[in-house]
């Protein structure tokens, strides 16, 4: 039979009255989550009220008030008035944590919690003046997970509200701009976009010098170099910087709206809307920086370098075509640093060991490709009217009708995220049945991959299809407005999309519209 022997429990300690604390060291914190005048004045009420509050009381010795201005309750993260008040407390400085409710100490449950049972182990109370929660109490953090769950749910109400209020707006056409990021705007009188002459300058000479042929990373040399600042005031332009001024539809005088959503609203994680929620485009929204025609030539500019990976510093760049191999001409330089320095171009590929032999095409001089540019310019037919320009960007295609396959494509890839995902829970969830499970995953793989490629096929489609549509208005209009068309950098890039250079000695300029004229024997 077995023996039960007693241990007797341990004599309490008491506390000597060197060791007996007769003050505790409490702090408060407050926050608010806007930086409206309303809530500026709730926030210093806060203060004074809590430093009043712990002063006023013989038992507890004020060590500070922690607070965050302006800043959102769904994370601690970024809240640092609060992570400084945590260390603090960590490190034995603060005993106890006066805060007017849960809300206001966090509004997502696992930080609360985190941060309350962090302390708990430490010592540090926690007291919730609104709900009456001390947290070293037996109930606290009962009471915690609760209250803090339902400060979540608000704080998700709250951001569906303000989300549902946003994209109300931009169905109405409302625009909401960041002014502070958007170069060459600033908030006008009627509370819309109004040209900022001062920095319009800016925007119109990265135009500009894209158009002449230089590259992104070269614009954002010269501006730096220049000291010219960033739109977030920065001394170092960036290429992506550029980019984004290039593309921005704004600088034409329209806007497309909500180009990015909030994913979740506890992390504030964005993403690029790629079809999930609607898109509204309003047209002739405000006044434009850059003319229609112009910010239509650079979009078929960027189009045409994406698929052409070579050099653009200048004009004739990867838009001379040989006839022999079908590679690219480039420049070369005859007799360098001497009086009989010449340039000339040359098909990139005429020496090629991949080719076999030669190709038959000659070199040729910017003078003759100039000759023939301006040759062909003065054979072309008149500038056809709206209508007809019109009637022919139609037999190119529908842009709508591929963006309704597009959408019709991407809800079939959608709908077999689901299905993997279902499979992947009903596996969790059910007696496993690895050979079943494997067969239907492989299935729903190779949906997935079918309908992945269907929706990459549509959207090169469009792409290219936009690409040419911009390339034909741009075509149009740059000879509207210019009857007598003489070479320049400007004119060549808006009127040709190659030329090519044929063995017998001919030049074959290529324009963006499809049309094409031979000039003869050099």
């Amino acid at each position: 039979m077995a023996t039960v022997t007693t241990i007797p429990a341990r004599p309490a300690k008491t506390l000597t009255p060197t060791t007996v604390r007769s003050r505790r060291k409490v702090a408060a914190y407050a926050r608010v989550s806007t930086d409206l005048e309303e809530q500026q004045s709730s926030y210093q009420a806060q203060i004074d009220y809590y430093t009043n509050y712990i002063q006023g009381r013989a038992d507890w010795e004020f060590v500070g008030m922690y607070a965050d201005e302006g800043i959102s309750g769904t994370s601690t993260k970024h809240r640092q008035g609060f992570q400084t008040m945590i260390t603090d407390a960590l490190a034995g400085r603060i005993d106890l944590i006066v805060t007017k409710s849960v809300s206001r100490f966090a509004r997502n449950t696992v930080d609360s919690l985190t941060s309350v049972r962090s302390l708990k182990e430490a010592g540090v109370e926690v007291y919730f003046e609104k709900e009456n929660i001390w947290t070293l109490d037996s109930k606290g953090e009962l009471l915690i997970t609760i209250m803090s769950s339902l400060a979540q749910e608000e704080s998700r109400s709250i951001s569906e509200n303000v989300t549902w209020g946003h994209r109300r707006r931009f169905a109405e056409g409302k625009v909401m701009v960041p002014y502070a990021s958007l170069l060459g705007y600033k908030k006008g009188d009627d509370g819309g976009l109004a040209v900022d002459e001062d920095q319009a300058r800016i925007v119109r000479r990265i135009y500009r010098e894209y158009l002449a042929g230089h590259s992104p990373k070269t614009i954002a040399a010269h501006l730096t170099e220049d000291g010219i600042p960033t739109p977030l005031g920065k001394k170092t332009w960036s290429v992506s910087t550029i980019n984004s001024i290039l593309r921005n539809e704004k600088y034409k005088g329209d806007a497309l709206l909500q180009k990015t959503f909030t994913v979740d609203f506890l992390t504030k994680t964005t993403k690029r809307n790629e079809g999930e929620i609607p898109q509204y485009y309003v047209t002739g929204n405000h006044e434009a920086i850059i003319a229609p025609t112009v910010w239509d030539q650079v979009q078929h500019e960027l189009a045409r370098r994406s698929g052409r990976s070579r050099s653009f510093s200048h004009p004739f760049a990867s838009k001379i075509e040989c006839g022999c191999c079908g590679g690219w001409y480039g420049p070369k330089t005859w007799h360098a640093g001497s009086r009989y320095e010449r340039r000339i171009w040359r098909c990139n590929r005429k020496y090629d060991p991949a080719i076999g032999q030669p190709c038959e095409t000659k070199h040729v001089t910017e003078d003759e490709l100039i000759a023939a540019f301006e040759q062909a310019t003065r054979q072309l037919a008149p500038p056809p009217s709206p209508e007809v320009l019109e009637a022919a960007l139609d037999q190119l295609g529908n842009p709508h009708a591929l963006e309704a396959k597009l959408a019709q494509a991407s809800s079939a890839r959608d709908a077999v995220v689901d299905e993997i995902n279902a499979l992947i829970r009903s596996a969790a969830n059910t007696d496993f049945n690895p050979d079943t499970f494997e067969t239907d995953h492989a299935r729903l793989e190779a949906d997935y991959q079918h309908n992945l490629n269907t929706v990459e096929a549509i959207e090169k489609q469009l792409h290219e299809l936009e690409a040419q549509r911009a390339a034909i208005t741009a075509f149009h209009q740059y000879r509207s407005e210019n009857p007598a068309i003489s070479y320049t950098p400007e004119a060549w890039r808006a009127l040709v999309d190659h030329a090519t250079i044929h063995p017998d000695d001919t030049i074959t300029i290529t324009f963006n519209d499809g049309t094409t004229n031979r000039k003869g024997s050099n």
